[in-house]
């Protein structure tokens, strides 16, 4: 889910959900994720873009970093795999930036759309807090992490020290929502990239691409999901 002036935080809290429980936001005018299926979506665009499960075979603490929590469908595909694929001596940390949180019973019923996360989906339901705010900090599971920086996305990036091995870039489109890709919040997504860490979008925008580039990363176009012409990754150059 994407950044949004704060003044306007009641107004992104409204949902309409349409076929298949699709949440639907009024104020971007926009879907959370494809509707054909934000799963394999996000195994296209996040994972493959971002050459995992194959990166995250070794042992400490992978670190993914995410703008736009959402429903936690990236999240839960995420761990689902991490799961199945992950070693015995590695651990998750998935840290997203999320001005919006949604409710617990939203998150819910979004996420029931996918048996394939059940298991996912009802641990982190369980653990969702009734009012999010700040800080979320919740321990999925051994060797799985997550945290959930409610507040828009630059300000919250810009206190964060620690930087990532992988960023799922998923904020509303970026015609709905240009604040989202800007080149101050590109910027920092860079700044926060470990060296020869990379990145993944699904936006194929040209401003998008341009302020990536601009930030420092290369830039890679791949075919997009379902149809779609093209989508974005990339790397932090080791130098």
């Amino acid at each position: 889910m994407a950044d949004h002036d704060p003044e306007n935080t009641t107004v992104e809290t409204a949902l309409d959900w349409h076929e298949g429980d699709m949440p639907y936001s009024r104020a971007f005018d926009d879907h959370f994720y494809c509707r054909s299926d934000g799963r394999l979506e996000c195994g296209h665009v996040f994972l493959d873009g971002n050459d995992l499960p194959r990166r995250w075979q070794r042992d400490g603490t992978f670190r993914i970093g995410e703008l736009g929590f959402g429903t936690g469908l990236n999240l839960c595909e995420t761990w689902r795999q991490w799961r199945e694929s992950a070693p015995e001596g590695a651990s998750l940390h998935f840290t997203s930036f999320e001005l919006f949180p949604m409710a617990r019973a939203d998150i819910d019923r979004a996420l029931a759309h996918w048996p394939e996360i059940d298991r996912e989906r009802s641990l982190l339901a369980e653990k969702w807090p009734d009012a999010p705010t700040g800080r979320v900090e919740i321990a999925l599971e051994p060797r799985v992490r997550l945290t959930v920086v409610c507040g828009a996305a630059l300000d919250s990036l810009n206190d964060e020290k620690e930087p990532f091995d992988a960023w799922y870039l998923d904020g509303f489109a970026p015609s709905r929502n240009p604040d989202m890709w800007s080149p101050e919040l590109m910027q920092a997504v860079f700044r926060l990239t470990a060296a020869g860490g990379r990145f993944a979008t699904y936006a194929a925008a040209g401003f998008v691409r341009r302020n990536l580039a601009a930030a420092g990363f290369t830039v890679e176009r791949r075919p997009g999901f379902a149809g779609k012409r093209e989508m974005l990754c990339g790397e932090k150059p080791v130098s």
